[in-house]
């Protein structure tokens, strides 16, 4: 039987709560929901099923401590070269995080491509970005973190209602060299690394904000400035991380480290505008910042991308210390020229125009230096504050 056949009968058989067994590897029994005849199938799949990225650099040494870390988010695989990404593979950095809408594995030119259960655009997204010689070159200059966002998911504003995010999970890790590690062994695609000696340690915590988020409430104002799309839920039950990865983060807190970076694909501290951030699921929102405060994390940082746009905040009361986040967006997905979004903790004006972020860590100052740059690298915004 065909593959496509096999599946079109798993999803069947699971939605009408499987009559009968299935005769597919790791099946003993019916399979008890779509999730898990999905599940079953996906791991009859041949190696060549999934694309790969091309050879990257290893992660820096445990004791090498970091002082310059590149970042980035949304590029378009079928646009021409980025200017933005061969500047930051011309760029001397430790580390680049490429931090969502890595490809646009759900769109096909401007067409979205809907219920894919083989995710035929997702791959196939996966594999045009490894053959793009701008994307090459940034494997060859610099060790790489990862992580997800909707568009490299394969769901526009997708969270854990997308049927097929097991297989995305499995698409996302196993192109960047993560199935064999820790983050493979579980669901989600959230991992932490730890660089430098004792008194320079830096905590990378790459979040998922996808494969258990709820849905977000839609807009009452479609388009209405600060109500784009969604508003503020008032359920208290709706969920940004998952149980498991809310108890892996508070033990991540705890972990010696002098600066800490967390890196969520959506923004976490703005409150002004309707798209997708962590004040839509308010207590969430709360949430984070309580666990940052109970477990005493010191120097926490939050980076993020998907807004099309580079952004710097500040903002007092929030955790023991002014918290800070940077927003940097996009690489080749700029939209506009200009913008008159300003948030309460916003640090000057937001950069539409192609772009990508820096993080320049002093240790003997003890400050950290965030910056926004244009695609050819001239710096836009800037903002600097002691994290000891």
């Amino acid at each position: 039987m065909k593959r496509t056949a096999v599946l079109a009968t798993l999803i069947g058989l699971a939605a009408c709560q499987a009559p009968g067994p299935i005769t597919i590897p790791g099946i003993t029994r019916p399979p008890q929901s779509a999730d898990e005849a999905l599940e079953a199938y996906y791991r009859t799949l041949p190696d060549d099923f999934y694309p790969q990225a091309p050879p990257g650099l290893p992660l820096p040494a445990d004791d090498a401590a970091l002082t310059r870390i590149l970042v980035g988010s949304c590029l378009d695989e079928e646009k021409g070269e980025s200017e933005a990404l061969r500047t930051v593979a011309n760029t001397p950095a430790d580390l680049f995080l490429m931090i969502g809408d890595n490809v646009y594995g759900d769109m096909n030119g401007r067409a979205y491509v809907n219920n894919q259960a083989e995710l035929d655009e997702l791959r196939e997204s996966f594999r045009d970005l490894a053959a793009r010689p701008d994307f090459q070159a940034v494997r060859k200059a610099h060790p790489m973190m990862v992580a997800w966002d909707d568009h490299d998911m394969g769901a526009n504003d997708g969270g854990r209602s997308f049927p097929f995010r097991r297989l995305s999970e499995r698409i996302h890790e196993r192109f960047w060299g993560l199935a064999n590690k820790d983050v493979g062994a579980w669901p989600g695609t959230y991992y932490s690394r730890i660089f430098g000696p004792v008194g320079k340690r830096t905590q990378i915590i790459m979040l998922d904000t996808r494969f258990f988020r709820s849905d977000l409430t839609p807009t009452d104002e479609y388009g209405a400035k600060g109500k784009e799309r969604y508003v503020p839920s008032a359920d208290p039950n709706q969920d940004m991380l998952g149980n498991d990865q809310w108890t892996w983060l508070e033990n991540q807190l705890q972990k010696s480290a002098d600066l800490r970076f967390i890196v969520s694909s959506i923004q976490v501290i703005p409150t002004a505008h309707g798209w997708e951030s962590w004040d839509k699921l308010p207590e969430e929102q709360q949430r984070l910042y309580r666990l940052i405060n109970e477990t005493h994390a010191n120097g926490v940082v939050f980076i993020s991308g998907d807004r099309h746009t580079g952004f710097l905040y500040r903002e007092e009361g929030i955790l023991p210390y002014p918290a800070y986040e940077l927003t940097a967006s996009s690489f080749n997905q700029s939209f506009a020229t200009e913008t008159d979004e300003m948030d309460p903790n916003q640090i000057g004006a937001g950069y539409p125009p192609n772009n990508f972020g820096s993080i320049d860590i002093d240790w003997e100052d003890g400050s950290v230096t965030l910056s926004i740059h244009a695609e050819d690298g001239h710096t836009i915004e800037q903002t600097r504050d002691k994290f000891r």
